[in-house]
């Protein structure tokens, strides 16, 4: 983000900031592209922030079955065809570690989640209007990448789980989750680089807010703000009860939808065989090596003994339950 000239990012605020402008870019680029089939074998990401599911985006998008908005995309991601064919920067850039200092490597041609801006500007439709362009929006991103299936990052789609379930009704949802306590330590950690970050550079708060970026940092707005009991964000335990919150209603709301699947992190980076289980779940019939590191930080904040106990007793049945149940 610090690495945008002043041309870019005053490009990034006209095709991001204005409703009538994304509206009318979303508009233009639909005009002769057909809709994405409501049978469509899409793969769905979400779940809170730092909870892999940005290696999960890159594992699966190196099966090449997929096409998924990209950095070469921005910023006018709700006309990915039209900006290809007039964009002036066709050069494929070199991977550099993105801004989150996590050691994810990212170029021009990777994957991110860019979708939320697409929610952003309709939310507020009516559902038939909503589904409608939801289905053109898909549409246009296969359409420009020649791939007859999508697959979405977006961890805001933790809210809409049900909402994208019926919209696309064969496509897969999976649900990341880690244990709660380095998760929370991760939230915290990021909350307080990116807004670090932001005041040694204005437009990452900026970018952030165009992009829907609320999850941490200078424009971070809770998953769940009413009748928490830690309302602190630099408290740790702010984080666990998000966590908390975020997988309790899930869990209970979705483990037995048989389009949602439960991904644990940690199964990922310790047993290879269940990546593999993840592809066939997925319909990529020739599996793939893919490299998951686990990141486990030695933690000393305090951490309130109630919240630890119902969190991992939580991320326990998160694990019974985790990806394979549906198939037995």
């Amino acid at each position: 983000m610090n690495n945008y000239s002043w041309l870019e990012q005053k490009l990034h605020k006209f095709a991001l900031s204005s409703q009538f402008m994304r509206e009318v870019t979303f508009d233009v680029e639909s005009t002769n592209i057909s809709s994405a089939s409501k049978t469509g074998n899409h793969i769905f990401i979400t779940g809170l922030a730092r909870a892999g599911t940005t290696i999960l985006l890159n594992a699966i998008y190196k099966s090449n079955l997929f096409a998924s908005l990209t950095y070469s995309d921005m910023p006018f991601v709700l006309a990915p065809n039209l900006w290809s064919k007039i964009s002036f920067n066709k050069r494929h850039s070199e991977f550099k570690e993105r801004a989150h200092g996590d050691g994810i490597k990212v170029s021009t041609e990777s994957p991110e989640a860019f979708e939320e801006v697409f929610w952003k500007t309709f939310a507020k439709e009516e559902y038939e209007e909503l589904e409608d362009k939801f289905r053109v929006c898909v549409g246009n991103i296969v359409h420009k990448y020649k791939k007859k299936r999508y697959l979405s990052k977006n961890n805001q789609n933790i809210k809409r789980v049900k909402l994208i379930n019926s919209i696309f009704s064969k496509s897969k949802i999976l649900i990341p989750f880690r244990d709660p306590i380095q998760h929370g330590y991760s939230l915290l950690t990021q909350h307080k680089r990116f807004i670090e970050e932001s005041k040694k550079d204005k437009f990452i708060s900026k970018y952030m807010k165009w992009i829907g970026h609320t999850e941490f940092g200078p424009n971070y707005a809770p998953i769940y703000n009413e009748n928490i009991n830690f309302d602190i964000d630099l408290d740790i335990n702010h984080w666990i009860e998000q966590w908390y919150l975020t997988y309790h209603n899930a869990y209970k709301f979705l483990k037995n939808n048989q389009n949602v699947h439960f991904i644990s992190y940690e199964k990922l980076c310790l047993n290879k065989e269940y990546w593999f289980q993840i592809q066939k779940l997925l319909n990529i019939n020739k599996p793939y090596d893919f490299e998951f590191k686990e990141s486990k930080q030695n933690i000393s904040l305090k951490i309130d003994k109630e919240l630890r106990e119902k969190a991992l007793s939580l991320y326990l049945d998160l694990n019974c339950l985790t990806l394979m149940k549906k198939e037995d």
